[in-house]
């Protein structure tokens, strides 16, 4: 494994973190990871040396699961120093596990905030969070109070770093302008959806990333598993998912992940595979770990230890510049001007 710094903190990570997203989550009836294949690839992300470990309060069913099994796992494995892993963890969303929410059970109100940091702590059996994000933008609560009781968190030693999950480019800026003129902690991670097949133009965001120095950690690295190369096209440009895969448990799938586009960085990203003696998803990692305007720490979700294999082969890749640029010039632009 490859270690980094994460951003402008003074933290070191592996150069892939382990997304937990799928613990206890069902789909259509279906549960993806349940308990024990939750701890089995824990244990193979420990063994390949990942240190890093992403999750958040609403991931399972019931909401709370991940977070649990994460912390049950860290209690069974006496060999596992707390101090050796770097933990995530999100707050924003509504938390079923009350039952009935209530009305101050969702957002970034500090009552929420606070409520929710306990819960996340308790679960995970720890005292403190290396980095806690914000899991989307709240339009309700003033981005002062937001910042300021995070900033609370901080000092009183329950989170180390903050980050910002999904946003507009403006809005990560406003965060950190507030930050800078209230005195207040700042964001030093965020966390898009980026991969080489998204047609979504997140350039404007990924600028302020660069110039601010703050980490990127996108999730859905391959798309979904199509940069995979698993899903094929049928004649009338529909989807061919295997049985089980991510393209059969969710109508979304094809809206959200494919597109003309995503078919031409598919066939780059497999033609480099083929040069360099790797399978398309390990081209598709390195190609994120390799941008070079910030730190790119790419969240993998594997459903079982030999995809968490084949993703960690990912470090030991090396790209050339024209291998790199291909993939890129697939991206687009498009005819307007956009990826």
């Amino acid at each position: 494994m490859e270690y980094t710094r994460l951003g402008d903190t003074g933290t070191t990570v592996s150069k892939l973190c382990f997304g937990t997203w799928r613990f206890g989550k069902e789909s259509d009836g279906t549960v993806e990871t349940d308990r024990e294949e939750a701890h089995d690839l824990l244990d193979a992300c420990w063994d390949h040396g990942s240190n890093f470990i992403d999750t958040a309060n609403v991931y399972g069913d019931p909401n709370g699961k991940s977070e649990r099994w994460i912390g049950e796992w860290l209690a069974d494995r006496e060999d596992v120093d707390r101090e050796d892993l770097v933990l995530a963890s999100k707050v924003y969303f509504p938390f079923d596990g009350r039952g009935k929410p209530g009305p101050n059970d969702s957002g970034l109100g500090r009552k929420h905030i606070r409520a929710q940091i306990e819960g996340t702590l308790e679960r995970l059996d720890t005292d403190y969070l290396d980095l806690y994000y914000i899991h989307r933008w709240d339009e309700e609560t003033p981005i002062e109070e937001t910042m300021r009781t995070l900033t609370e968190l901080v000092r009183e030693g329950k989170v180390h770093y903050l980050g910002a999950s999904s946003m507009a480019a403006w809005k990560l800026t406003k965060a950190l302008w507030t930050s800078d003129a209230e005195g207040l902690e700042r964001f030093d991670v965020t966390q898009p959806m980026f991969n080489a097949a998204d047609t979504d133009d997140v350039s404007d965001y990924l600028d302020v990333c660069a110039d601010q120095d703050i980490a990127v950690c996108p999730y859905s690295p391959l798309a979904g598993g199509f940069l995979t190369g698993k899903y094929e096209r049928a004649d009338d440009g529909t989807v061919i998912a295997p049985d089980g895969a991510r393209g059969s448990l969710t109508d979304l799938f094809e809206d959200r992940y494919t597109s003309e586009k995503a078919w031409e960085v598919l066939e780059a990203v497999e033609g480099v595979a083929d040069e360099i003696d790797a399978t398309p998803a390990q081209v598709s990692l390195r190609w994120l770990m390799e941008q070079d305007r910030f730190t790119c720490v790419p969240i993998v979700g594997a459903r079982t230890p030999a995809q968490l294999e084949e993703n960690v082969g990912a470090v030991d890749l090396e790209l050339s510049d024209e291998q790199f640029e291909r993939i890129d010039a697939a991206r687009g632009p498009d005819d307007d001007g956009y990826r």
